[in-house]
Order: structure tokens, then C-alpha cells, then sequence
């Protein structure tokens, strides 16, 4: 296999992946505004979006928050950053603010307050970051006593599967969960984040999970389609997989859309943690 930095987003920060991540916000918008609800954001809030990619969940963020508020994203890629920061002030967004930073040394942020934000919020985030406990580190002192941190993420990822079982669709996804733990991420972070959490003073209030099902044609469907798109070419280049299972696998892909076959998407958890 060739050689790989860890701890990196593995995708890239292409246009491609760029409208994918807009794209999957679309789809899970419904269970990010839930989230937030639950936590009771609300105008005047002061909101850490960790992780942010190209902002679609910051700038959501910002509108709830309102021009009392502040929203501060953080992500390690200067063109996502960018590019919120440009969006902020398309849409006169004066509360949306934008950082570059590794989410393993937030304690590098310079010019943010301590103490002073009241919700943190991270979203397929942590299944990819090697060192976990170091990013709630990280988030805790950024947070009021009271505030929350809430978090959607995967554990038993490779249950993902579509119906009727396919022996290619099961080794890709299986390939998928090693070159995520290859490069020191976690597709079972749900698993741990409990235990780490409650190291770092936090009461996990609230623990659901969201397990959707796809059928051919549908918008979750094409999450899952986008997702291959994206990631299939890295597993051949990393060498995960080999030629002739990506062409088992395409094949098969083509087939289910044409049949009757359904997909079970990898379960998707959310929570809600407490800082005492």
C-alpha cells in the first residue's frame, strides 16, 4: 500500500467533494436541526462548528444564532475556510466567523475565548481524528460550565449493507472501515465517545441512533452513490482493493439500481454531552 499521512480527512477538499459534503447536509439537515433543538440553540448563542468543512451546517447555524450570536467555524483546510468566510459576507453574516486549525491543538487558536461558547457542534468528525480524547480536551476549554457538546457520527459502520447481501458491496465496505483505522481514525467512535467524555467532566444527556434505509431512486440513495464515487478511486490507490473487486463492485451497483434491492446505510448516531 502506499503511504498515507493519518489523521487527515481522506477525501480532499475538491470542488468534487466540496458539493458532495453540501450535498450530504441536504440529506441530514433534518437530524442536525433536530440536534440543536434538543440542545435549545437559540438567538444570542455563541456556537463552535468543529469541523466544518464548507460551512452548510455553519451557515445554518448562524441563521438560528442571528446577528446576536456568533458562529465560529474550524476546519484544517484554508479553501473550506475561505470559502465560508466569503459566503458569510455574501449573505451579510457578520456573526459567521471563520479559523483554519487542527482539531488535535485547538489549544492553538489564538484570539478565541475561553469559557465562552455554548455549544460545540461536530459531525463526521471524530470517526476520522486519531487522538479523540485530545479534541474533547480541546473543545472543553472552549465551552461554559453547562454547555453542550452534540455530535453525529458512526459506530458499526460496516453494517452498512444493501438487501439482498452482496459478497463485493460487504469486502468494500470492510476495506472502506481498515483504511479509516489505517490512518488513525475510528468508524466506531460512537462506541468510545461515552467513556472519553466522561474523562473530560462531561454527562452524556441524550443517545439515539438514525438508521435509514435507501431504495434506487431515492435521495438517500444517491448519498450513498456520491459517497462511492468519491472514495472508490482511494481505496484502489491505496490498495485496498483490487481491480477486479471494484469491477465486481460497480457491476453490482449498476444491477441493484435496476432491481428491487434496498440499502441499509450505515447507522448514523447522535449526542448529547454535558459540560459539569
Amino acid at each position: 500500500m502506499s503511504e498515507r499521512r493519518t489523521s487527515q480527512y481522506p477525501l480532499g477538499t475538491g470542488r468534487e467533494e466540496f458539493e458532495r459534503l453540501h450535498f450530504q447536509h441536504r440529506l441530514w439537515s433534518d437530524a442536525a436541526h433536530g440536534l440543536w433543538r434538543r440542545a435549545g440553540i437559540s438567538p444570542g448563542w455563541r456556537v463552535l462548528d468543529i469541523g466544518a468543512g464548507p460551512g452548510a451546517a455553519s451557515l445554518d447555524l448562524a441563521a438560528l444564532v442571528t446577528h446576536a450570536g456568533h458562529v465560529l467555524a474550524i476546519d484544517q483546510s484554508s479553501s473550506f475556510v475561505d470559502y465560508i468566510r466569503e459566503e458569510a459576507e455574501a449573505r451579510d453574516l457578520g456573526q459567521l466567523h471563520a479559523r483554519v486549525a487542527d482539531a488535535h491543538d485547538l489549544d492553538a487558536l489564538e484570539g478565541v475565548e475561553r469559557s465562552s461558547f455554548d455549544l460545540a457542534y461536530a459531525r463526521w468528525l471524530f470517526c476520522f481524528v486519531a487522538r479523540p480524547d485530545r479534541l474533547i480536551h480541546g473543545l472543553r476549554s472552549f465551552l461554559k460550565p453547562g454547555a453542550v457538546i452534540c455530535v453525529h457520527d458512526y459506530f458499526n459502520y460496516i453494517t452498512m449493507t444493501p438487501a439482498p447481501r452482496r459478497s463485493s458491496y460487504t469486502r468494500v465496505v470492510e476495506a472502506t472501515a481498515k483504511s479509516w483505522r489505517d490512518q488513525g481514525g475510528d468508524p466506531d467512535i460512537v462506541g468510545r465517545l461515552p467513556a472519553l467524555l466522561h474523562d473530560e467532566a462531561f454527562v452524556v444527556e441524550h443517545l439515539q441512533v438514525h438508521q435509514r434505509i435507501a431504495r434506487p431512486g431515492d435521495t438517500m440513495w444517491h448519498w450513498a452513490a456520491t459517497w462511492w464515487k468519491s472514495y472508490m478511486p482511494k481505496l484502489l490507490e491505496w490498495g485496498y482493493i483490487e481491480d477486479s473487486l471494484a469491477s465486481e463492485f460497480k457491476a453490482d451497483l449498476a444491477s441493484m439500481s435496476r432491481e428491487r434491492d434496498f440499502l441499509v446505510l450505515p447507522p448514523v448516531y447522535e449526542l448529547m454531552a454535558r459540560k459539569k
